[in-house]
């Protein structure tokens, strides 16, 4: 070879060791995503619910109907299928649900949507659905926005309780809501009990809280007022805070006298030790109003 075709050769070998570390060397473009992933994570009563999704926005785009077609599976979301767990059992819509992770389907309807819960949470978007690994489906009815347009898609929790709330699904002009329920009575009840049962004196605090979630839920009244005058019996800094919640059960047993009494009593309090602006002289005085109006 001689020396014009070796400087040749050489020249052809450096640049491509040179490209190739160029490539090689390249950084990383990190775009971002069309549809971004969400993590919402719920605790309602004692359960915790955590949903994964992916967000798509409307762009200007026919929604319902045009990119997400009416009457046949969606992921509800974009990307991968939408993931839901929960760590105790549930009830959606009245179907029970037990403690686990699912892949969260839709199909969406002009008038109705059917909700699913599948088993299978490893496919990717609906390409893999199989109605054979369906725990349950259900039908609910759609509700339309009238003054507002939701830009992206999105999962919520609304109207929170101890024991209920409403799984949301929204985007665009569109609400899908799935009624959630939660069982906490018999969860707590027993440990009330056996906190009330130990032999380490309980503070006033716990006392309104344990007769609050009886009053709440309806159970034994007489027990709630018996330890609020437990709690009273130290005369608490929160004394106020019980005598409210007494007056109200009173209320609720029929006993205006005594109901009436109690909010009296609990203004007084309140006004010494947060002054007349304390919210608890206006909730009693509403009970009183509401108490005095009665036949």
């Amino acid at each position: 070879m001689n020396s014009k075709a070796r400087y040749a050769s050489l020249l052809f070998v450096f640049g491509w060791v040179s490209a190739t570390g160029l490539f090689a060397q390249a950084p990383k473009v990190d775009f971002p995503a069309a549809s971004p992933t969400a993590t919402l994570k719920q605790h309602i009563g004692l359960t915790d619910i955590e949903i994964t999704y992916s967000r798509p926005s409307v762009k200007g785009r026919v929604i319902y109907g045009g990119i997400v077609p009416y009457g046949e599976v969606w992921r509800t979301g974009a990307n991968a299928s939408t993931k839901i767990s929960f760590s105790t059992p549930v009830k959606l819509n009245g179907n029970a649900i037990p403690a686990g992770k699912y892949a969260l389907f839709t199909i969406p309807g002009e008038a109705e949507w059917t909700i699913i819960i599948s088993k299978n949470t490893n496919g990717f978007g609906a390409f893999g659905y199989k109605p054979d690994e369906d725990l349950v489906r259900f039908k609910v009815t759609p509700v339309t926005l009238a003054d507002t347009s939701v830009e992206t898609f999105a999962i919520e929790f609304n109207h929170i309780r101890d024991e209920t709330a409403l799984l949301e699904l929204v985007w665009e002009k569109t609400v899908v809501p799935i009624k959630l329920e939660v069982d906490v009575v018999s969860k707590v009840v027993p440990q009330i009990d056996a906190a009330m049962a130990s032999k380490d004196k309980q503070q006033p605090q716990f006392y309104f809280q344990a007769a609050t979630f009886y009053f709440n839920h309806d159970l034994d009244l007489k027990k709630a007022l018996a330890w609020l005058d437990t709690g009273l019996a130290d005369k608490p800094r929160i004394a106020y805070e019980l005598l409210n919640l007494k007056a109200k059960i009173l209320a609720k047993q029929g006993d205006k006298d005594g109901a009436i009494a109690a909010a009296k009593e609990s203004s007084e309090l309140a006004i010494k030790a947060e002054g007349p602006s304390s919210s608890f002289v206006r909730m009693n005085q509403d009970l009183i109003s509401s108490l005095q109006t009665k036949p």
